[in-house]
């Protein structure tokens, strides 16, 4: 009774003792923020009514088709069922540390014969054979005088949540992969509808060449002028399905499916561009889930400096034992075969030739290392918002520009067809204003989905909607 009294306030005061973990206390590392970007110039900061709302982002762009993709993307994309995989890995680290605070209690049953020879006598052999029988309870509990399994777990804890702030990366990152495979695929069959238009309108201007060929108005030169124009146009539009197909394919294999299996029915239109006002610098800290992750893995190996220090003091554990022990098996579980043990160890290594001095310099390195990514992470954050604002600027402009030009071939357009119809220019003339009409077309088609594209990876820049605070307890179910 004394002695289950002792050990149990010493387990008490070593538990009060345990209260201050050795190693530093994690506070995150120091970064310049700007107070706003450098390429903000004609947007607005986010208000609280038109932030970037958390969760669907792609629904801005108001396409049915595009909501059911990137839900099966969610569901059935290998690679972010690898990254789900690994965060419960990760979990399941977490518990195995936290199962480190519990005594552990194991049981044994042995049954063994022994055989010892006791000599020879005149030539004659004794053997002396016993059998034994043990039943055992044992109980072994690792007390956490100096915080090594609290730094553990605090390790193993920051770096579940790392693992969970890389499968959100992950799957923004597939995300908007899919977006923009999908809004590319949109623009070629814009592109596709475009150059259809344009072959109904080179084939009647083939077949007006042609009867003005044989009613001797223009030369044999025109005719083929106009037919080679059409076949021209005709290859651009074939050369249209293998670019689609690779989208449609690349969407395939996004949404967990064989190429040969899915296909996307062309239509006509576009998705708007979306209205996206981008959140303050300091506030990408908390939106984009690399940071997180970056950050997490900072706190982890914070904590594994101080996993390190533990190991020069001693190490102390409670142990417990007992069963039946016989030679019999009769009466082996009976109280006069009864046996226990109960005490207290404390261990200390003396001496391991700067194994222990090496693996806290690794440590503090390794905390080191972690927090120059950390910034680098967040370097590289701020320059892909500033680098997708500054592009989605000068495409608007650009593309105004376009749409004028557009603008004037069109009326070039219908002006060199009166004046070749009154027999006032030559089809050499129409030929070189209808070619540059078309590029104009295809240009404004190009810069608009180069904008689409654009505003998907602002979106991801400023986190897709993700909040820091989406980080779950990896202890909890």
């Amino acid at each position: 009774m004394n002695a289950s009294f002792r050990l149990l306030t010493l387990a008490l005061l070593t538990s009060s003792l345990s209260a201050c973990a050795l190693g530093p206390d994690y506070q995150r590392p120091e970064l310049d923020v700007p107070e706003q970007y450098r390429q903000v110039q004609g947007w607005k900061p986010a208000a609280p009514a038109d932030a970037l709302e958390r969760g669907a982002w792609w629904s801005l762009y108001d396409d049915w088709e595009l909501d059911a993709l990137v839900e099966r993307l969610n569901v059935s994309n290998q690679n972010l069922a690898a990254a789900e995989a690994q965060y419960r890995q990760a979990r399941a680290l977490v518990r195995g540390a936290r199962a480190a605070f519990y005594p552990t209690v194991s049981a044994g049953v042995e049954v063994g014969r022994s055989s010892i020879g006791s000599g020879s006598q005149q030539g004659v052999t004794s053997d002396s054979r016993r059998d034994s029988y043990d039943a055992n309870l044992g109980l072994n509990w690792q007390l956490d005088l100096w915080g090594r399994l609290r730094r553990t777990l605090e390790s193993e804890r920051a770096s579940a949540q790392a693992s969970q702030a890389d499968l959100a990366a992950a799957r923004l990152s597939l995300q908007t992969e899919l977006v923009q495979n999908y809004l590319q695929l949109r623009v070629l069959d814009e592109q596709r509808r475009l150059l259809e238009a344009t072959l109904e309108a080179y084939q009647r201007s083939l077949s007006l060449t042609e009867n003005q060929y044989r009613a001797g108005i223009v030369p044999k030169s025109d005719v083929s002028q106009a037919l080679t124009q059409l076949k021209s146009t005709q290859a651009q539009a074939v050369d249209l399905e293998w670019q689609r197909a690779q989208l449609e394919h690349a969407i395939a294999v996004l949404i967990g499916l064989p190429p040969a299996g899915f296909s996307i029915v062309a239509r006509t239109g576009l998705p708007a561009l979306p209205n996206i006002p981008p959140a303050l610098p300091s506030q990408l800290l908390e939106r984009r889930p690399d940071v997180a992750s970056a950050e997490r893995s900072v706190m982890a190996a914070n904590a594994g400096i101080g996993v390190a220090k533990t190991a020069w003091f001693p190490d102390l554990s409670l142990s417990a034992l007992g069963g039946y022990r016989s030679s019999s098996f009769a009466d082996w579980i009976s109280l006069p075969n009864r046996y226990w043990s109960l005490g207290p160890a404390l261990a200390l290594e003396l001496f391991d030739g700067g194994a222990r001095r090496a693996e806290l310099e690794r440590a503090e390195a390794a905390y080191d290392q972690t927090v120059a990514q950390y910034r680098q992470t967040v370097l590289d954050a701020f320059r892909e918002v500033e680098d997708a604002l500054v592009e989605l600027s000068v495409l608007e402009r650009e593309q105004q520009l376009q749409q004028e030009a557009v603008a004037a071939a069109r009326e070039s357009l219908r002006l060199i067809g009166n004046q070749y119809r009154a027999g006032t220019v030559d089809f050499n003339s129409v030929v070189i204003v209808q070619a540059a009409a078309l590029n104009n077309e295809r240009s404004a088609l190009s810069l608009l989905g180069n904008r689409l594209r654009a505003s998907v990876q602002l979106i991801a820049a400023l986190g897709g909607g993700w909040e820091s605070g989406e980080l779950s307890d990896p202890e909890r179910p």
